[in-house]
């Protein structure tokens, strides 16, 4: 036997070819594009609307959290703009991405050559979630950042003062701002694995954008009703902004965690719909 025979086989490298090519796509298409650029736009308009005018009163005359403290401290613009978004425009750009991901395939008549690759509907549906991921965490962390140099530029910073009153360093704001924008990335997560799923349903993207945001909208509307406070833990909204826990000394960790939690139950529900569906479904286009 010849040495080169005793050697043992390496085993192949995995290809990310598929998830660059993915992403890739889902960057590029000018839609998605024009999503994010109105998410960094959110940031701006309120940085230069506080900037040209004092804001007054409180909080409770029903201005977003965090508002009244912009002019003391830039970083709060960040802040603010993640509490804006979290409501209609961030669900609505996931929808967007996650109702598009199968649907868009099908509609072109892709699918069915992108399963003949060979690539495994498992891998496909991954490959889709993750550059659904992907752009919930750049779409989060691009508003935090617009908002982050837009507070620099416009207003003082400084150390920041906390909910819980205490006062940190602004590199440590700094540290909790990227906390609480991975919160809100992750928070997206259980409303693109709804869109994945809805997604394998139809062959129209425009159908699976548009049923993804119904149930993003619907889920807040049960959240808000009273006499449904029994329902609301178990809603996939109901923990988007229990990223104020992070902005405590000490961080208060049960609401953010339970929130996780229950995201990440979401994701395992539908994303296993997802898959049932996906590995069962007769693909013809």
């Amino acid at each position: 036997m010849s040495a080169v025979e005793t050697l043992p086989a390496r085993p192949a490298p995995v290809s990310t070819r598929f998830l660059r090519s993915e992403l890739g796509m889902v960057f590029r298409r000018r839609r998605n594009q024009v999503l994010l650029l109105v998410l960094a736009a959110i940031p701006v308009i309120i940085a230069v609307a506080i900037k040209v005018t004092t804001p007054t009163g409180t909080e409770a005359d029903g201005g977003p959290p965090f508002l009244f403290s912009i002019t003391g401290n830039g970083i709060f613009v960040a802040l603010t703009s993640l509490t804006v978004v979290l409501p209609l425009f961030l669900p609505l750009a996931i929808a967007v991405v996650a109702g598009e991901s199968v649907a868009g395939e099908a509609s072109l008549g892709t699918l069915r050559y992108l399963l003949v690759v060979p690539v495994s509907r498992t891998r496909l549906l991954a490959v889709k979630y993750a550059g659904a991921l992907v752009y919930c965490l750049v779409a989060a962390l691009l508003v935090a950042a617009v908002g982050t140099v837009l507070g620099a530029l416009l207003f003082p910073v400084g150390p920041v003062t906390l909910l819980s009153g205490s006062t940190v360093p602004y590199s440590t704001g700094l540290v909790r701002l990227l906390l609480v924008a991975l919160y809100v990335a992750a928070m997206m997560a259980g409303l693109a694995a709804i869109g994945l799923f809805v997604s394998t349903l139809t062959e129209s993207p425009i159908a699976a954008m548009a049923t993804t945001a119904v149930l993003a909208v619907t889920s807040q509307v049960l959240d808000s009703v009273p006499q449904l406070d029994w329902l609301g833990p178990f809603l996939f909204s109901h923990y988007w902004l229990n990223f104020g826990d992070l902005l405590r000394d000490p961080v208060a960790t049960e609401g953010p965690i339970r929130g996780l939690l229950v995201t990440a139950a979401y994701v395992l529900v539908f994303g296993s719909l997802a898959w049932s569906r996906m590995t069962t479904k007769d693909v013809s286009s």
